[in-house]
């Protein structure tokens, strides 16, 4: 089994591409990639077998901005219709003991047209991998995952994942309802944001009710009510108006101000977000500036991508935070993604978690 198989938004295989292959390098694997422009999947065949294993296990999921899930498979085709679970189950016969099954496809419209397919080949399917031994009957911690990831009725990429280092949903999407009286589409990013960068354990801890936050850049409100929502105390920067609905709560305070300029009188901001549309080196040195300066302890913000090198413009942003932030002896911990409500921008989690005092007292 020597390929790994990563799910991605489509349009940005390449940066997916890229992406693996970076990583793979950096922990001293070698391969190559095979991707095709908006099929929702890239594939990294390593030169030797067991390093698809490896790679899954060394490089942290965490790290991947781009990639939605993997997990480590062989291609099985030409599948006889009439019998594709016997061929499932001979790919699967050596796989480590897994706790659950995804039967899934890639995030296109030709992947959704096999969905319907996906389900009703699942119980079938996990039925017969229980008898073989493959997949346990009942959900069990810390036990592998194991993929189907159909790509025609015949032809499946087979493998899998390790819940420890992988993404938790199926398919690798976090799928959310828009609320009836969200301000603007853009809500469900921060929505998403919360329930993929703070761990489930720790949300009630550091996600708050009477907690302060921040919106730079705020009108319509989209981000301001997500905080709202969550009991929070909001200044809303932006020189725009906001949605009535939400001034009329009493948690917001409305500063018609630059968001780049604005700067908070105390530091007790518990939670900065920020969606402005602007180059993201510039963006993100704005970020940069109020880590170190502790004006707030979290903060999540979007970086619009250009149309080409979006790899190379991502890692340029967060390379400045990391070097910026070890410079003046921040602790700090840093994730990026690619969120399925995002479009042409990724989303940036920075958790402050010490800030020496001599840099602003």
């Amino acid at each position: 089994m020597s390929s790994v198989v990563i799910y991605c938004r489509s349009g940005f295989e390449n940066d997916a591409a890229a992406e693996i292959t970076f990583h793979a390098a950096e922990q001293g694997f070698a391969g190559y990639v095979k991707a095709k422009p908006n099929t929702g999947y890239v594939i990294y065949e390593c030169f030797e077998a067991q390093h698809s294993d490896e790679i899954i296990k060394k490089v942290d999921f965490k790290n991947m901005v781009f990639a939605r899930q993997w997990f480590a498979g062989t291609l099985i085709e030409n599948m006889p219709v009439e019998d594709r679970v016997t061929a499932v189950k001979e790919a699967a016969k050596d796989f480590p003991l897994c706790s659950e099954l995804r039967v899934e496809t890639p995030d296109t419209n030709e992947g959704k047209e096999l969905l319907t397919f996906c389900k009703k080949i699942s119980t079938p399917l996990k039925k017969a991998l229980e008898k073989q031994n493959t997949v346990l009957r009942e959900p069990k911690a810390n036990r592998p995952v194991m993929h189907v990831l159909f790509l025609a009725n015949n032809t499946a990429y087979v493998g899998y994942s390790y819940s420890y280092n992988n993404s938790p949903f199926f398919m690798g999407i976090l799928r959310l309802r828009m609320p009836s009286d969200g301000p603007s589409r853009s809500t469900l990013k921060l929505d998403e944001a919360f329930n993929v960068f703070i761990p489930e354990k720790e949300r009630e801890e550091r996600v708050q009710p009477g907690m302060r936050g921040v919106d730079l850049g705020a009108c319509p409100g989209g981000w301001t009510y997500q905080l709202v929502r969550r009991g929070m105390f909001v200044s809303a920067i932006d020189n725009g108006p906001m949605n009535d609905d939400l001034m009329q709560t009493g948690q917001v305070k409305h500063f018609r101000a630059d968001g780049f300029k604005y700067r908070p009188e105390k530091r007790n901001i518990n939670w900065l977000v920020c969606d402005m549309v602007e180059k993201p080196t510039k963006v993100t040195n704005l970020m940069i500036d109020w880590a170190v300066n502790a004006y707030a302890k979290e903060l999540i913000f979007n970086l619009k991508l250009p149309m080409k090198k979006r790899f190379d413009s991502v890692y340029e942003c967060l390379t400045m935070i990391k070097e910026e932030l070890s410079k003046y002896g921040i602790t700090y911990e840093l994730q990026a993604k690619h969120l399925y409500h995002d479009r042409e921008e990724i989303t940036v989690h920075l958790n402050v978690i010490k800030v020496p005092q001599n840099l602003y007292s």
